[in-house]
């Protein structure tokens, strides 16, 4: 599928921003490349790395503590009740066994559509964290970016504001991130590089935070069409 085949005005917005020529200063500004001793970073510079990362084998398939603290390093909060069902609860059982059968080392520019379509493990994961109460959908998708960081990404309302709203994200993403042999994950793949950003980081958290940054000031500031 070439680009023009792509739903648009999204894969247009997507591919702007991360081509832009501010995105290797946004990624070194994000993550703290250049700050002078002494100086945070943003917090969500830790989201990947924090306790060895999410995916790690030994509890690449549980919800951890670490994971919970993880997300609020995006500004997000699970509330205690379904805290405890994940970590400890009915939530959690359901829950893991879905994440055994998503894939942890695979880029969403190499998933298959059945990775990712209705019905699937991925979507049924995010069902059961969306509809815990008080979870939502920006908290259950940054839940399983943690997660499987390489294959679902960090969906919020600042990203949402930035490239519209597709009928379904994850379908849109993919589709963009494969056209053209894959050209906008390569882009990612150089940023990232350029950038100086361990290969930890994901090709799709290397996306949210372009995008995140070249629009969240606007977004707070001004408000957008899009929101």
């Amino acid at each position: 599928m070439s680009l023009p085949d792509l739903p648009h005005p999204f894969a247009e917005r997507l591919h702007a921003l991360v081509t832009d020529a501010g995105s290797v200063a946004d990624l070194r500004r994000y993550f703290g490349m250049d700050r002078p001793p002494g100086a945070a970073a943003f917090t969500g510079a830790r989201f990947e790395a924090l306790g060895g990362g999410g995916d790690r084998p030994a509890v690449a398939d549980t919800v951890t503590a670490e994971d919970l603290v993880a997300v609020q390093t995006l500004s997000v909060t699970v509330p205690a009740a379904a805290a405890l069902d994940l970590l400890e609860g009915h939530a959690g059982t359901q829950l893991s066994t879905l994440l055994r059968a998503i894939p942890r080392d695979t880029d969403m520019a190499d998933a298959t559509d059945s990775d990712l379509a209705p019905g699937s493990p991925a979507h049924r994961s995010w069902h059961l964290l969306r509809d815990q109460p008080g979870i939502g959908w920006v908290t259950a998708g940054k839940l399983l970016a943690r997660k499987r960081p390489r294959l679902l990404p960090v969906y919020d309302r600042v990203v949402r504001c930035a490239v519209g709203r597709p009928r379904s994200f994850w379908h849109a993403l993919h589709s963009t991130l494969r056209a053209d042999d894959c050209a906008l994950q390569r882009e990612l793949l150089i940023l990232r590089q350029a950038a100086g950003i361990p290969e930890t980081v994901s090709p799709l958290r290397v996306c949210d935070v372009v995008v995140w940054m070249r629009h969240h000031t606007e977004h707070q500031d001004v408000g957008c069409a899009w929101q």
